[in-house]
């Protein structure tokens, strides 16, 4: 299906600065990069650089001067969503996980699951297979959280809001994170640009390694699968913020779309286990 996004985010700027945004849709064998630009309200220095691991594209802004800095980025993206039968998403030991899901196994600054290992043992630890068992816990979570603005904010971890049980995507993202690895699933941070979501921002859920392939959970139910850009993945929240300042910037907005080009749109959900697929 083919996606129209952009962000349109104001800064003041108080001195001189530098910037690394992070809003540009990655390029995938699951996502293709129709068009997109990016313009500024003045002539800035731009340079665009790609995560190791290919899984971020940062543009890196210099800003010399101060005043007003207005950013307009937009994308035309076309995302294609593979559904794979749960049976073939079971567990993979360690032994022989590829390096790159390795480092998703341990905990982070807001994933804390070594804090949360007993809990997600009793609650999830007897279910064998490891596809139901990310799906019980999305479901815990989608049950036990409310999802709430103005209770959390940027230093809430997964421990907080298991504790506290109320936040937004970010922190529904966070546990889902971290009660995956308490289990020894893999599973890292997503954020994206995200169809149908009211009110429209950046959207964040997470993907867990099983069987060999990163399959895309929503705690939250609140979008489709196949309404989702990728923007980045990563550890937590920390290696995926939508912008970094180095400098002295004032925020002052930011406006994100994400509207349907297609003329036709089939809505895929993957909130009944029993459907028996995942998505990639």
């Amino acid at each position: 299906m083919k996606l129209e996004v952009s962000a349109k985010i104001v800064y003041e700027v108080i001195s001189p600065s530098t910037l690394i945004l992070n809003v540009q849709p990655l390029k995938s064998a699951g996502q293709f990069l129709v068009e997109e630009c990016m313009d500024l309200n003045s002539q800035l220095k731009m340079t665009e650089l790609f995560a190791v691991t290919g899984e971020k594209r940062f543009k890196i802004i210099e800003i010399p001067d101060t005043g007003s800095l207005v950013i307009n980025y937009h994308a035309v993206v076309e995302t294609e969503v593979r559904a794979v039968a749960a049976d073939y998403l079971d567990d993979i030991p360690i032994s022989v996980m590829p390096v790159s899901a390795l480092s998703y196994l341990n905990p982070s600054r807001y994933c804390q699951s070594d804090k949360l290992y007993k809990f997600a043992f009793h609650k999830f630890g007897h279910i064998d297979h490891a596809f139901y068992k990310v799906m019980a816990i999305r479901d815990w979570i989608y049950a036990n959280v409310e999802y709430s603005g103005g209770y959390t904010n940027a230093q809430t971890s997964a421990f907080d809001t298991i504790t506290e049980q109320i936040g937004v995507c970010r922190d529904f993202a966070h546990l889902g994170v971290a009660l995956c690895r308490a289990l020894t699933i893999p599973a890292r941070y997503y954020t994206g640009y995200a169809y149908q979501l009211q009110p429209a921002d950046f959207h964040a859920c997470f993907e867990a390694y099983i069987g060999g392939y990163w399959i895309i959970v929503d705690a939250t139910k609140l979008v489709p699968l196949n309404g989702l850009v990728k923007i980045a993945t990563g550890v937590d929240a920390t290696d995926t913020a939508f912008a970094s300042v180095f400098g002295n910037l004032q925020f002052v907005s930011l406006d994100v779309a994400a509207n349907l080009i297609d003329a036709e749109f089939r809505y895929i959900d993957q909130y009944t286990a029993e459907q028996g697929y995942a998505y990639i």
